[in-house]
């Protein structure tokens, strides 16, 4: 198998992940594990098996046949590869922390993220820590299933351009930091103290949930702790029950309420520390998505809007707001003004910002041109009642638009934006962008752009269309997850402890972060 740092190349899924995914790849270092690990495994999975053969849904047992995973010891990365080529997903082993995001843009591409540690003896039951036996054994079989995969491809594309808000990058910040400081051996109880407190005040004055925290609860109540079925006798298919030996037995007593599942599971927030007192029920798998896609329609990533590129403003990341021509700009949002009617009339970025089109950077405007910062106007033009993204050549002419001559065009909004017409750029045929010189731009008494500031670069759209996480093309910004995979627990003294020294966190899904009150019960960072 071709295989370069961990990263199986050979398995189409995953060598077409761009690099910014494949920088959280790392080699499984199977020859590490000890008889131990594997005796744990042996024993996990024949005490899971014994019980599960009843309650699990029935294409669990087949898939554990189908993805190579044995029940006498831990399965390589690299075998199971060789057969989820043949259902056209793979995998990748990963150190432990990925941010949320990323965990998403691997699902979109339908490759598995797998921690390749093994859970401690005493953590038998259950672990707190990333675990390759919650990750292969209990998310791998399951995607054997068709409908169930193109679920979790579908929940990663949706998750992957899904808005978070800058409090939860806040509150993902104090639970790792938290999840560190409780693995370390001589940890002060002090500052242990004081950050569980601050993880607490964070959770509690998170506000209203963002995309991504509502995303987050339909992946925990379907993926992660999803039965199937009736409500009377249902099965069980999600991977944190199916990996859980205690878990798998409780889950089905008639203490825990069973609700049918909806959209209206996204208000349900969920507290791991102790059992779940209910659990959601689907139907079938195209249940699943059809719930899906009704949370997905009424995304920024499907509505743009005002809304929309509030959320970008809020998240204080990189994002992208796409106008109703097809452009598509990222970078860091900073401000929108809008008109009387509370429509967004201009917006602007601060900051390395990107524009694309149909995912692809446009010649000469990436991050090195557009290094400070981007702002444009968006709205129908005074001089036409047709969409100016639809404007042919010969009514630009007609409206005094020509490249090398001087032009104004007055927006509805009242903006206005006088000045030499250098270039005029389409694609597919429409409208894209004006790029002046000598410009002038200005909205009542407020100076937008000045002559002596340079070329200005005019977007063109009716509307915003669309408002998603990260970048349009993922080229562009392909160091924005650097951070995190630069600052993995090693780094913070934790290196002399052996592969085991890893932050006590259980990575369970779309919201990966979890810190561990007790040392079988983790926090859900996203709640």
């Amino acid at each position: 198998m071709k295989s370069q740092g961990g990263i199986s190349y050979s398995n189409t899924a995953v060598a077409a992940c761009p690099k910014h995914l494949l920088q959280f790849a790392v080699d499984q270092r199977y020859d590490d594990y000890t008889s131990v690990d594997h005796a744990v495994w042996r024993f996990i999975m024949r005490q899971n098996t014994f019980f599960l053969k009843e309650y699990a849904h029935k294409v669990y047992f087949q898939g554990l046949l189908n993805t190579g995973i044995s029940f006498e010891r831990i399965p390589r990365i690299e075998e199971m590869n060789d057969i989820l080529a043949k259902i056209e997903w793979g995998a990748v082993a990963v150190d432990g922390f990925i941010p949320p995001a990323a965990f998403m843009e691997f699902q979109a591409y339908k490759v598995l993220v797998i921690a390749c540690d093994m859970r401690q003896i005493h953590h038998i039951e259950y672990t707190p820590a990333p675990d390759i036996v919650h990750e292969a054994a209990g998310h791998a079989p399951i995607i054997v299933d068709r409908e169930y995969s193109n679920y979790l491809q579908r929940f990663g594309e949706v998750g992957a351009k899904a808005m978070s808000s800058r409090k939860d990058f806040e509150l993902y910040q104090a639970i790792r930091h938290l999840s560190i400081l409780k693995e370390r051996p001589d940890a002060d109880p002090k500052e242990v103290d004081e950050a569980t407190k601050l993880v607490e005040h964070r959770q509690k004055n998170l506000g209203a949930p963002s995309e991504m925290a509502l995303l987050s609860r339909l992946h925990w109540w379907t993926v992660e702790y999803g039965l199937i079925g009736s409500l009377e006798s249902p099965k069980i298919y999600g991977a944190g029950l199916l990996s859980s030996i205690g878990e798998s037995v409780s889950c089905l007593e008639p203490e825990v309420k069973k609700i049918p599942y909806s959209i209206d599971a996204q208000n349900c927030a969920f507290d791991i520390t102790t059992k779940q007192p209910q659990l959601f029920v689907c139907r079938d798998f195209q249940h699943l998505k059809d719930v899906l896609e009704e949370f997905a329609s009424k995304v920024a990533f499907k509505v743009g809007g005002l809304e929309g590129i509030n959320k970008a403003i809020e998240c204080n990341n990189t994002a992208t707001c796409e106008y109703s021509s097809g452009l598509q700009v990222s970078g860091i949002f900073t401000e929108v003004i809008t008109d009387e009617n509370n429509s967004p009339i201009y917006l602007r970025t601060t900051g390395k910002t990107a524009l694309a089109f149909q995912g692809k950077e446009l010649e000469g405007h990436g991050i090195d041109y557009h290094k400070e910062g981007f702002g444009s106007p968006v709205g129908k033009w005074k001089q036409t009642s047709t969409a100016p993204e639809l404007l042919t050549n010969d009514q630009l002419h007609a409206l005094g638009i020509v490249e090398g001559k001087k032009a104004k065009i007055e927006f509805i909004s009242g903006i206005v934006v006088s000045g030499k017409v250098e270039k005029i750029l389409r694609g597919d045929g429409r409208l894209l962008l004006i790029t002046f010189v000598n410009c002038s731009a200005k909205y009542r008494d407020r100076v937008l752009f000045q002559p002596d500031w340079g070329f200005y670069d005019m977007a063109v759209g009716e509307r915003i269309s669309s408002v998603f996480n990260g970048a349009n093309d993922s080229r562009i910004f392909t160091r924005r997850y650097a951070k995190f995979v630069r600052a993995k627990p090693a780094m913070n003294g934790l290196a002399k402890f052996g592969r085991r020294s890893r932050p006590n966190i259980r990575r369970t899904g779309c919201c990966r972060w979890k810190f561990s009150r007790s040392s079988t019960r983790p926090i859900n960072s996203l709640n």
